[in-house]
């Protein structure tokens, strides 16, 4: 097996980088897939790895097995399972190292990272209380019982992450890398493209903004009054999807909703407290606390949200055309008028490029960039690479109207893999493979120092071996 290959394989086992991923449920398969995973037969519960004074069990193995699984476009490797307990053990040493080096992860990043890893799979499972009730748990005793693995995984990283800190490639590596690769085994990349756009949207003017922030206080005021919060929100809220409910939001975490709704939030103490008027990028709010559970809160809301004119659509629109006249006429070029003038914080700071969200980069195949925004790629099907489009009116994920220019940096057709149109992807995939190897090297090293034990029925595992000593054999 080539390297490129191995390090494919690695990457489709362990995800992106170096395993990043941890299975944090044990019954995550069965939230993925019920029926199948009860129709399976239960395995007792045994030991088969121990790192120092650390145990693999073999439900841990088969949880994340099942993940992959579950996870993968095709069929995982034959020892696949091998990779997984390889992957559990070198996480254990890594652990060990991070204490012995005073690695420190702090109890935020912990709650972080456990916060985010729970709402992904209470989605999978339909809703907290689904999560909940299978569990036959609260969110807190679920999040205590898994809080100790976070805390590692989060050490293993970071531990790993000191190891190879320092790896870089050369230029020279990188060439000598390509060259090893046999040509039959080069990639094939399908075409992808580089997009950013210019955002200007319509500003409320400062007469509608007083108005609404007049009319939230009016019903702020009624509610101290008295009046039903629940009948307010039903007729006069402007959030569509809770004013049916009362402006009844249900039960939500930290983390889910906008910094500053969810500040005035979580500072509500008792059911039935009001908050005062709160301004979030949605409009001017007023929230009651209905219950309080834990980590999570039970709220409603009234949303008063500014309404956009037609004058202020027509001003937005004239100053996206002065901007598109200033990058013809090269005062500007794009990035620099991204800088100066878009209202999108989500690409202003990266020179108005779009980001993937499956990859983490700004490179787009066709279909990805479809998911992401369909409107894209008709904008982009003829635009020249360099060029922009002219001013488009377009609809945000939340309907707001607003103006846009798309610029398309670059676009490379279908190609095997080569230096001159993939010498990012390929110094990547060098660097990875440098840091494969420092990593192996560490092993080398430690695995010689500590007392380690496998289960038999993994000696005959490939990379297992060299987790076994010669008293083992």
């Amino acid at each position: 097996m080539t390297h490129l290959r191995r390090l494919k394989v690695m990457q489709k086992i362990h995800g992106s980088g170096f395993f990043f991923f941890l299975c944090l449920l044990p019954i995550a398969y069965c939230l993925l897939n019920n029926e199948s995973a009860f129709a399976q037969p239960q395995l007792a519960d045994k030991i088969i790895g121990i790192v120092d004074d650390r145990i693999v069990q073999l439900s841990e193995v088969e949880a994340q097995y099942q993940q992959y699984a579950y996870q993968a476009t095709a069929p995982l490797p034959p020892d696949s399972k091998c990779q997984i307990l390889d992957q559990f053990l070198t996480d254990k040493l890594l652990v060990r190292q991070a204490e012995l080096d005073s690695v420190h992860v702090s109890d935020d990043e912990v709650e972080q990272t456990l916060d985010m890893r729970i709402r992904n799979f209470a989605n999978i499972a339909g809703s907290i209380e689904k999560l909940e009730q299978y569990y036959g748990k609260s969110m807190v005793e679920i999040k205590d019982e898994f809080r100790d693995d976070i805390r590692e995984k989060l050490l293993a990283d970071r531990e790993r992450s000191s190891i190879v800190k320092d790896i870089t490639v050369t230029p020279s590596e990188v060439v000598q890398f390509y060259n090893k690769i046999p040509k039959d085994s080069l990639p094939y990349f399908n075409a992808q493209l580089e997009v950013g756009q210019l955002v200007i949207m319509p500003a409320v003017n400062k007469d509608v903004r007083a108005y609404a922030r007049q009319k939230i206080s009016d019903l702020l005021m009624r509610v101290k009054s008295g009046e039903n919060f629940a009948g307010l929100a039903s007729s006069y809220s402007d959030d569509p999807g809770s004013a049916e409910q009362g402006g009844d939001l249900g039960f939500v975490n930290r983390g889910e909703m906008d910094p500053t709704f969810e500040a005035a939030a979580f500072a509500l103490k008792n059911p039935n407290d009001i908050s005062d008027v709160i301004e979030s990028k949605f409009g001017f709010h007023i929230i009651q606390l209905i219950e309080r559970r834990g980590d999570k809160i039970h709220i409603r809301h009234i949303l008063v949200k500014p309404q956009i004119t037609s004058f202020d659509i027509q001003k937005a629109g004239a100053k996206m055309d002065s901007i598109y006249d200033l990058i013809q006429s090269g005062k500007y070029s794009f990035e620099q008028a991204v800088s100066k003038f878009s209202e999108d914080d989500a690409t202003r700071e990266n020179a108005g490029m779009i980001e993937n969200p499956a990859t983490n980069t700004t490179q787009f195949e066709t279909a990805d960039l479809g998911s992401y925004d369909q409107t894209l790629v008709p904008a982009t099907d003829t635009l020249q690479v360099g060029a922009i489009t002219k001013p488009m009116v377009f609809r945000t994920k939340q309907g707001e109207t607003g103006f846009r220019l798309i610029y398309l940096k670059s676009k490379t057709r279908p190609h095997q893999a080569n230096l001159h149109d993939d010498y990012d992807r390929i110094q990547q995939f060098a660097l990875s493979q440098k840091q494969v190897e420092a990593i192996e090297k560490w092993l080398s090293d430690r695995i010689s120092k500590s007392y380690v034990f496998v289960a038999a029925e993994y000696k005959n595992c490939g990379v297992i071996k060299k987790w076994i000593n010669k008293e083992q054999q």
